[in-house]
C-alpha cells in the first residue's frame, strides 16, 4: 500500500473468520534456527513481511542456500552448521530488531568480518548490552559510529572466553534470545545470567522452545540463569509449521470486543509458543467472552468495556492494543511496566499519549505507564466532524492498533498505512473483511 493516507469508516460490526499470517518473532527465529542446523528444513507457513525478508536478504548474503516452496510461504533451508559460507560482508538489516540483534549474536561468535547496519531509527534502538554480553563470550565489535548503538563492526571471535555471559534483561529480551542462539551455534558450554529484571519473558520461553525443536535443549535457573549444555548442535527436525502471528490477532481480537463478534482468528490459540495469546486474559478482563481452541480464539463483546489497570510487562506489543481499547471503557485505564515501549521502531510511549490525546483521551505518560481516560461519549453514533489524522511514525503497530478507533464517532484517517507491511502487508484488506 503505497498511498499517504487511509481513510477507514465508522464502524459498527465486527465478525466473521480470519486465517492470520505467520508470526514475525517465530518466522525470523526459524530461519536462523535452519540456517544453523545441520540438515534441511521445510518451512511451512512463514510470514511474507518486510523484517522476513531482511532476514532472509541477510542469509542469501552469508551463503545460506534458501528455495521458496511451491505454496506462499513455503521455504526450504539448507543449514550451515560449521559457519557461514561468506565470511566477509556488509548487511543492511532495516529497522527488524528480530534479525539485527539475533544476527549480531550470531556472526559476533563466528569466524567472519562483517558490517551492520539499518534505517536511522535502529542506529537509535540500543544494542550496547547485547555487545558487551558478546564480549564476555569472546566477540570482538566495534561501534561504526555512536558506542552502545548500530552499525556494528564485527571481527572473528577471540579464543579463551569466560563460561559465564552476564546479559542485561530489562532493556529488549532480545539481547538474552541472541547470545542463547548464537551460543547454541557454537558447541554451548556457557551459563548466560541476568543481570536485572527479564522484561518479555514469554518470547525468551519462545526462543527456548525452538531451540529444543532444533535439538539443544537449555537449562534455566528461574528466570536469572540459563545453561547452554557442552556440545550443542543445532539439528534441523526436518520440516516445521510457522503459527499465526498472536501480536496481529490482538487487532482482531479487540475489533470482536468492539464490534459484537463473534469474531475468530485462526492459527493460533491455547497451545501456541507466543506469549500475546494472553491479550485474552485483557480481552476478558475488559468485559468481553472469550472461546479459545487449540488453534482459534473466538471474541464477542459489548459497549462500554471495563477500566483496565494492568501490568503489560509480559505482552508488550499487544500492550499497544489496549491503549486504544482505553477509549472506549468507563473510567481511567492504566497500563504499568511499559518501559520498553520507549526502544522499539518509535517511542511508543510518547507516540501513543500524542495520538489518543487526538481523539481528546486524557492521557498521562509515565516514564513506564501510560494512563488513559475516554472522553465522554468515545463509543456513540458517527460524528459528521472531519476524519482524525493518525500519525504512524513510520511503526507498524501504531497503524493497526489505531484503526480500532473507527469504532469510535470520529472517522480515522491513518497517515503512512504502508508502515504494516513489516509484519502485516494485507492488514487493511483483511480489515475490511471482518469489520463492517
Amino acid at each position: 500500500m503505497n498511498a499517504a493516507a487511509l481513510d477507514l469508516p465508522h464502524a459498527t460490526r465486527a465478525s466473521g473468520t480470519l486465517r492470520l499470517p505467520g508470526s514475525k518473532s517465530i518466522s525470523n527465529r526459524t530461519l536462523l534456527l535452519a540456517a544453523l542446523a545441520e540438515g534441511t528444513t521445510q518451512v511451512q507457513g512463514l510470514l511474507d513481511s518486510d523484517d522476513t525478508r531482511v532476514m532472509l536478504a541477510a542469509l542469501r548474503r552469508l551463503g545460506v542456500a534458501l528455495a521458496p516452496g511451491a505454496l506462499p510461504g513455503d521455504w526450504s533451508v539448507a543449514g550451515a552448521p560449521g559457519g557461514f559460507a561468506v565470511k566477509e560482508a556488509s548487511l543492511f538489516l532495516g529497522n527488524a530488531g528480530t534479525a539485527f540483534r539475533s544476527l549480531t549474536a550470531v556472526l559476533a561468535l563466528g569466524d567472519g568480518h562483517y558490517r551492520l547496519a539499518g534505517v536511522p531509527r535502529m542506529h537509535e534502538r540500543p544494542i550496547g548490552d547485547l555487545v558487551d554480553a558478546l564480549r564476555q563470550a569472546g566477540g570482538r565489535i566495534d561501534y561504526l559510529a555512536n558506542a552502545g548503538f548500530p552499525p556494528l563492526a564485527i571481527a572473528p571471535r577471540q579464543g579463551g572466553a569466560g563460561a559465564i555471559v552476564r546479559v542485561r534483561g530489562d532493556v529488549s529480551s532480545q539481547f538474552l534470545t541472541g547470545t542463547l542462539i548464537a551460543l547454541g551455534a557454537t558447541g554451548g558450554g556457557a551459563r548466560v545470567e541476568v543481570v536485572g529484571e527479564l522484561i518479555s519473558q514469554p518470547y525468551v520461553e519462545m526462543t527456548l522452545a525452538m531451540m529444543a525443536r532444533f535439538g539443544v535443549t537449555v537449562g534455566r535457573v528461574g528466570w536469572n540463569a540459563f545453561d547452554v549444555p557442552k556440545g550443542a548442535r543445532y539439528r534441523s527436525p526436518g520440516a516445521i509449521d510457522v503459527e499465526g502471528d498472536a501480536s496481529s490477532a490482538s487487532y482482531f481480537l479487540a475489533a470482536g470486543l468492539l464490534g459484537g463478534g463473534p469474531l475468530r482468528v485462526e492459527g493460533v490459540g491455547r497451545g501456541a509458543l507466543q506469549g500475546d495469546v494472553r491479550f485474552a486474559e485483557v480481552i476478558e478482563a475488559m468485559g468481553g467472552k472469550v472461546a479459545m481452541g487449540d488453534n482459534w480464539i473466538e471474541v464477542s463483546g459489548t459497549l462500554p468495556l471495563r477500566a483496565l489497570d494492568a501490568d503489560l510487562n509480559r505482552i508488550p506489543d499487544a500492550a499497544m492494543t489496549a491503549a486504544v481499547l482505553a477509549l472506549f471503557a468507563q473510567g481511567t485505564s492504566t497500563l504499568r511496566n511499559i518501559a520498553s515501549w520507549r526502544v522499539k521502531e518509535t517511542d511508543r510511549l510518547a507516540a501513543m499519549a500524542t495520538e489518543l490525546r487526538k481523539l481528546g483521551a486524557t492521557v498521562e505518560e509515565g516514564a513506564d505507564f501510560l494512563s488513559v481516560t475516554p472522553p465522554p461519549g468515545f463509543a456513540g453514533p458517527a460524528s459528521p466532524a472531519p476524519p482524525v489524522a493518525i500519525d504512524t511514525y513510520d511503526d507498524h503497530r501504531m497503524a493497526m492498533c489505531f484503526a480500532l478507533a473507527a469504532f469510535g464517532p470520529r472517522r480515522i484517517r491513518i497517515n503512512d498505512p504502508g508502515c504494516v507491511s513489516k509484519t502485516f502487508p494485507d492488514f487493511f484488506d483483511a480489515w475490511s473483511r471482518v469489520v463492517a
